[in-house]
């Protein structure tokens, strides 16, 4: 554990000569990946979390409906939260609406990028292995990462929605057993050139919950590499630059959930990653639209 001086001594490196409010946001529990790896970098931080439990998963949903729930989803939590910046932990959505996201906010956004520049840079065979949600992968930014910087590194792809499923589950305190870890990566393995993979990127935010369920049930030796240090560095960066933070609310890092029943089913999840207390933002019906509504309660 870090001493005080330590932290102290971090968050003076970053920037961060004021106590700042950060809004971390993900379908699911996935984006508490990187809400860990920024508390590590900047522990004075408050880092607030929000999962769109009301839409979840999004690697299922169509791009229409994403790119329409998006902007008016990010809005209802940035109303109600009143954060300094607002951080996409997620890839589908990064990948899908970030544009759209940054036009509806008037406080810095973060995406989420996956990690491919440097999963081809460490690579000593050449091959690297692509493991996201089947949304992520079919995405053209996707594709315009692996042509930019993965030349003359074979890119070998899994989708894969069970993979979500067991990292929702292990976040809960309800670990499954590791055949199913091996069984949800196994086909990544299997495929024309997977036999030559030593990088895995973890394109998905939840997968880096599971890390050690995938180096345990790998066929040999892997490196697993993800974005999380990547998106808190930049946060850090861009809130270093920034005035005083215009909001300075009396309370300590909550959570936030967009239907009622997701606040009953992620409270005690939340609870483990030290977020006490969770309330519901209410989206209206119009939030393709961008005419959410916020109706935050407490637990």
């Amino acid at each position: 554990m870090r001493s005080a001086m330590n932290a102290t001594q971090s968050d003076s490196q970053s920037g961060l000569l004021e106590p700042a409010r950060v809004l971390v946001f993900d379908s699911g529990i996935g984006g508490l990946t990187v809400r860990q790896e920024l508390a590590a970098q900047a522990p004075r931080l408050c880092i607030d979390y929000a999962a769109d439990t009301g839409f979840f998963p999004y690697g299922d949903k169509g791009d229409d409906e994403l790119r329409a729930r998006l902007p008016a989803v990010a809005r209802a939590l940035v109303e109600a939260a009143e954060p300094d910046i607002f951080v996409i932990a997620c890839n589908t959505a990064s990948t899908l609406a970030l544009p759209e996201v940054r036009a509806a906010l008037d406080i810095p956004v973060v995406g989420t990028v996956p990690a491919i520049k440097p999963a081809a840079a460490i690579s000593q065979t050449r091959t690297i292995g692509l493991l996201a949600t089947p949304g992520t992968l079919a995405r053209d930014y996707t594709a315009n990462l692996i042509h930019q910087f993965a030349q003359g590194v074979r890119v070998v792809q899994q989708g894969s929605l069970d993979l979500v499923r067991l990292a929702e589950a292990a976040a809960a305190g309800r670990m499954p057993e590791l055949a199913e870890f091996r069984a949800a990566q196994v086909p990544l393995f299997e495929q024309e050139g997977g036999e030559a993979i030593d990088t895995v990127v973890l394109a998905c935010t939840h997968f880096p919950l599971v890390r050690a369920q995938l180096e345990a049930t790998a066929p040999r030796a892997m490196t697993y590499i993800d974005s999380g240090p990547a998106i808190a560095r930049q946060t850090l960066k861009l809130l270093a630059g920034r005035d005083v933070p215009r909001h300075r609310i009396q309370r300590g890092a909550m959570g936030w959930v967009t239907s009622t029943d997701g606040r009953a089913a992620l409270a005690p999840t939340l609870g483990r990653y030290g977020l006490s207390e969770t309330a519901s933002v209410a989206i209206s019906a119009g939030a393709g639209t961008g005419t959410g509504a916020v109706h935050a309660s407490g637990t």
